[in-house]
């Protein structure tokens, strides 16, 4: 079936007075994520739809963040609105101990369309805590204490996830206590292998990562966590053979293998899962974000029976008060079904080939200010670089201030335009709703080259 995108509401009436009210209590009471409380300025937001959101002035964008990557379905679909209020009026709220519709149905769901042998799901409230709960199953199952995961990775804020992840926003709280080693990941085209093409730099990656098992005590690795396809750290689509030599690792050395699908999952690009493309299956399988488009907090490990077995008759060491919420994953099943019932996944693929990643590779040729194009599916990422010959970022690794202002100007035009782009580092990544229609993305698409005029003016 084709997807169905829902039609963007028009904005209400203009109300600044009410979007000022917002505004001052945010700025008096909320404190925000990953910021300097005193130099952020968020835009009250009035409304959003489908592929779009507004603002109490009037002004309408489409969203190319998807939220944080994590409104598959977009805003307010219907379905799954009208699911979690059914929900809540038969039963909003229940303990994590016992058998309950909505939970059994999500599990079900879930375990349909993983990969293998994953048919044990574990909730949690995000994809966070499910990094943190797979790492402490992975440690248990193997008697183990270390994890190997990639530097150019994300795998989210609390304490052990924090420490598994691999970009600068682990570095504050890096306690180097955590029993977590970071190895390099292929990246082709930032290859730190000097590699020339993609079967070199897949070798290289395999041997790096083989030498560091080595040399860390492979007797003391319990698991490896990658993400499938990178997300916030660049969109870096691993090469052919890739994931399946690190499967062949893993086995050969009695470690865990688990992929982080919690910005991947889902759809996104144009497959259930991104290991779908791979064909690889790991031992634990994390999710989150577009598995109810983040309607309602939800979050899971997917478990092997290998895995599962560890803990059919001892006790599994973690749980939490909200695990299987009824709201969440109600909001999972209607997620899931209208995914199915509209076509999602096969119009993500479509677009993602047939338009998105024809729009950037033909912006590439004509922006000098665009080093590669990568991606699948609803997943796209655009490297910005001073000078194309040298590779050198548009801005510095991990810049701010008055030294990451190109990327600042690039966004500000993006906006003016009348979109909102996803801008991290020297990198704008095109993640839109994985059901937003052909002329939404060429709206899109379009105000996103005109936006780079903005970057090219920075370039050598």
């Amino acid at each position: 079936m084709t997807t169905t995108t829902p039609q963007p509401a028009q904005s209400p009436q203009p109300d600044p007075q009410l979007g000022a009210a917002v505004k001052a209590a945010d700025r008096a009471h909320v404190f925000h994520s990953w910021s300097a409380q005193e130099l952020i300025d968020p835009l009250p937001v009035a409304g959003a739809e489908g592929s779009y959101f507004w603002d109490f002035e009037g002004n309408r964008y489409l969203d190319f963040t998807s939220g944080l990557v994590f409104t598959n379905i977009g805003y307010q679909h219907p379905k799954v609105v009208a699911a979690i209020q059914e929900q809540a009026g038969k039963l909003a709220t229940f303990a994590p101990a016992f058998a309950i519709e909505a939970r059994s149905e999500a599990a079900r769901l879930i375990a349909e369309r993983t990969p293998g042998d994953l048919d044990k799901i574990f909730f949690t409230n995000g994809g966070a805590d499910a990094v943190e709960h797979a790492v402490r199953m992975a440690r248990v199952h193997t008697g183990r204490p270390k994890i190997l995961s990639a530097y150019r990775s994300y795998h989210g804020g609390t304490a052990t996830a924090i420490n598994v992840t691999g970009d600068p926003r682990r570095w504050a709280s890096d306690t180097g206590t955590a029993g977590v080693t970071h190895f390099w990941a292929p990246f082709l085209y930032r290859s730190p292998f000097h590699s020339d093409s993609e079967a070199q730099e897949c070798a290289r990656a395999l041997q790096h990562l083989e030498d560091t098992i080595v040399f860390e005590g492979a007797s003391t690795v319990a698991a490896i966590v990658l993400e499938t396809i990178p997300g916030t750290a660049g969109i870096m689509v691993p090469p052919p053979g890739y994931l399946a030599g690190v499967r062949e690792i893993c086995d050969r050395y009695g470690i865990v293998f688990v992929l982080d699908e919690v910005m991947a999952g889902f759809g996104r690009t144009g497959a259930w899962f991104a290991a779908d493309h791979f064909d690889v299956v790991p031992d634990l399988l994390t999710f989150a974000k577009g598995v109810n488009s983040g309607y309602v907090p939800l979050g899971g490990v997917a478990i092997s029976g290998a895995v599962a077995e560890t803990f059919a008759k001892k006790p599994y060491p973690g749980g939490l008060t909200y695990s299987g919420h009824p709201l969440a994953c109600g909001a999972a099943v209607a997620t899931i079904n209208a995914m199915e019932e509209e076509g999602m996944i096969e119009h993500t693929a479509r677009i993602g080939a047939d338009v998105i990643g024809p729009a950037l590779h033909e912006m590439a040729a004509r922006h000098p200010s665009v080093g590669e194009v990568r991606g699948l599916g609803a997943f796209w990422a655009l490297e910005l670089v001073r000078d194309r010959e040298t590779r050198e970022p548009l801005v510095p690794y991990n810049a701010s201030g008055a030294a990451a202002a190109p990327m600042g100007a690039f966004a500000a035009a993006a906006k003016k335009n009348g979109v909102w782009p996803f801008v991290n580092m020297n990198r704008t990544h095109v993640v839109p709703a994985c059901n937003i229609s052909e002329a939404e993305a060429k709206e899109g698409l379009a105000a996103l080259d005109d936006a780079l005029t903005t970057a090219d003016e920075h370039t050598v």
